[in-house]
């Protein structure tokens, strides 16, 4: 076990990687609990106020943030204070991550559907930075050898391309699939090649005179949802609470 944390984690300098991405997810999990507890109205936590203004756990999350990153860049990958900015960094970014909803539509949103986005952001920033974790570079360099990085052109060919598939991805509203193909090359080849989404960028350009295309896309999206939104919501309440009835929708419901 010695010889694997120094091969794999010290000796590459991913230990501030690791830090860092321990106390966002650890950050997440605390801060969830505390304003579930609020919400709930248990425990001895309460919002913090300041006069009338409700002072949101994004402003401290911002400072730290600010103070872990520059201290990181002026740390490096080792020693006692890179160790120290990768957990500053990494608590600062839980707490703004949590809140990501909020500053997406500057509004207090938290425990709104629309407070969704910010589990759903924070599950996926800890499954890229534990991609990173792993050895996975962007845009799949990573699966070059010594001869091809030595390669200018090699190198640079590899970058366009994976990022030419993650931006047709994305075009084709494929933004998960598009965001892990920067880290997976393959990932991003996959959603390129396939359908897009009848929303999407792509569908209103090139389906526009292609009706089976459009009607297969329509008919594909709408089992995918029918599938996958149910245990999805399912998973993001159980992560970070579900959210607050909207009487609106409620009543559109009926």
């Amino acid at each position: 076990m010695a010889d694997w944390w120094q091969r794999n984690i010290i000796e590459p300098g991913k230990l501030p990687l690791l830090l860092a991405l321990t106390a966002f997810v650890v950050t997440f999990v605390v801060t969830r609990v505390i304003t579930r507890m609020i919400r709930a109205g248990k425990g001895p936590f309460r919002n913090i106020k300041t006069g009338a203004v409700h002072i949101h756990h994004v402003v401290p999350g911002i400072v730290l943030t600010i103070i872990g990153g520059f201290c990181a860049v002026a740390g490096g990958q080792r020693g006692f204070g890179s160790a120290v900015a990768g957990v500053v960094f990494g608590i600062g970014a839980g707490l703004v991550m949590d809140e990501f909803a909020l500053i997406l539509h500057l509004d207090d949103v938290y425990w709104t559907e629309d407070g969704r986005k910010s589990v759903e952001v924070v599950v996926l920033t800890a499954a890229l930075a534990g991609l990173l974790l792993l050895g996975f570079a962007p845009f799949g360099v990573n699966d070059l050898n010594d001869d091809d990085l030595q390669n200018r052109g090699s190198v640079i060919s590899t970058v366009l391309f994976n990022f030419l598939f993650a931006l047709i991805a994305l075009a084709k509203g494929k933004a998960r699939i598009a965001i892990f193909g920067v880290i997976i090359p393959f990932i991003a080849l996959f959603g390129a090649i396939r359908l897009a989404r009848p929303t999407s960028p792509w569908a209103k350009r090139f389906y526009r005179r292609r009706p089976r295309a459009r009607a297969k896309s329509q008919l594909r999206a709408y089992h995918h949802d029918r599938r996958w939104a149910g245990p999805s919501r399912k998973l993001q309440d159980w992560i970070g609470g579900a959210p607050d009835v909207d009487p609106a929708r409620a009543l559109e419901r009926r």
